[in-house]
């Protein structure tokens, strides 16, 4: 028999597979039937910002050359998150510090394997975005689970990162937070950035749900500590899923350690990614439109969903989901998923995707699908739980 390797072992990434359930079952429809509501993926309904694509087409148009660029990108892009550094926080981040990578998932791998080795431990609230520990886990690290409630708002804190004997080599944070949609105040950020600096901790902050909160401010970890990895991406608030572009910045210690790996790894993202996220910057009417439709779906939703039955929901200050306590109506979140699907024509994440010991009682449900859809869902669910 012939040996597959460690990395095969990583479990699923189950939204992928509702993503495909759900797909089937729309393409099974008959004419005239209700269309499946998605409300399983975290993709925007919108594309790419109209002036972002239009830079794209001139570039093409003009001959271009769509060649490698250097393996952290072009150095305009690269200037242009700097600058959005110090619009948005106020915070000193300069070009050097920036690595451009393909979407926010290339650059997991690359600030996992500079950081930290097979063996390290690396914390994390549950529940949590499953790359982080499937990442890990094929990486030969060992993800260590921080189990947070309502009580903790499903974040963190230094009590909890207090008690781990031996401390983790690593700890993960993300505000806005996949799936339950939570935020860490800045003082809670800054507080656990010097903790992890003071303690040898290295510090991944995911910030990739930024641009997209209502009502809490966001921080960025780059401006409390010159030793966390910041990750982010265009996917999200810039509405660039497909484009496949996202981006890091680097303490100066791993600066050369994640360039070699990227050169190796993935030479450079698409160079005409690049061009596109650069001007993407310069598209804020747009983008704040389409914000401002998330938070009209969102506040449908927080009005809807508790009068159809779903009345445990977590803080939604950010992001584009909804983490819905289930356990009132099942404790099998796969299965009343499938069901809801099946009879109800809207699909959902399961919980385990998120939380491998309490997400049987969890459903993810995502917002930043189209305004009419959102509208439908609660009473559509709430006819469905009453038959």
């Amino acid at each position: 028999m012939l040996k597959t390797g460690r990395g095969a072992e990583a479990p699923p990434f189950l939204v992928m597979d509702v993503i495909a359930a759900a797909n089937a079952r729309a393409a099974a429809q008959p004419p005239g039937a209700p269309a499946v509501l998605r409300m399983e993926v975290g993709q925007p309904a919108t594309g790419a910002p109209r002036g972002a694509v239009e830079a794209a087409m001139r570039a093409l148009s003009a001959g271009e050359p769509m060649g490698y660029t250097e393996a952290f990108g072009l150095p305009g892009l690269r200037a242009r998150i700097g600058r959005h550094y110090a619009d948005k926080y106020g915070a000193v981040v300069p070009p050097g510090r920036v690595a451009v990578t393909v979407g926010a998932s290339g650059a997991f791998p690359l600030a996992f394997l500079a950081a930290f080795d097979p063996g390290d431990r690396v914390a994390m609230a549950a529940p949590f975005y499953p790359p982080y520990a499937n990442i890990l886990t094929s990486l030969g690290m060992v993800p260590q689970l921080l189990p947070c409630d309502a009580s903790t708002r499903f974040q963190p804190t230094i009590a909890m990162l207090e008690a781990l004997d031996p401390r983790p080599e690593g700890l993960i944070v993300a505000s806005p937070c996949n799936p339950a949609g939570t935020m860490l105040t800045p003082d809670e950020l800054e507080a656990i950035a010097r903790w992890c600096h003071a303690n040898g901790v290295r510090l991944v902050s995911d910030e990739i749900y930024h641009g997209l909160s209502y009502g809490m401010p966001e921080a960025t970890a780059a401006s409390y500590s010159d030793s966390a990895i910041v990750v982010n991406s265009f996917s999200k608030y810039f509405s660039m899923t497909g484009w496949r572009i996202g981006w890091l910045v680097l303490p100066e210690d791993l600066l050369r350690p994640v360039e070699c790996l990227a050169q190796n790894m993935f030479i450079s993202a698409p160079h005409i990614a690049q061009l596109t996220a650069q001007a993407a910057f310069d598209c804020t009417v747009e983008l704040e439109a389409n914000k401002a439709r998330y938070g009209r779906n969102r506040a449908a939703l927080l009005a809807g969903l508790p009068a159809a039955g779903f009345d445990r929901l977590a803080a939604a200050d950010g992001a584009f989901y909804l983490w819905a306590d289930i356990g009132h109506l099942s404790n099998d979140s796969v299965a009343f998923a499938a069901r809801m699907l099946a009879e109800a024509g809207i699909a959902a994440t399961p919980g385990v995707d998120f939380d491998r010991d309490r997400g049987q009682r969890f459903l993810r449900f995502s917002y930043c699908g189209a305004e009419a859809a959102m509208a439908e869902a609660p009473g559509r669910l709430q006819a469905w739980l009453k038959r």
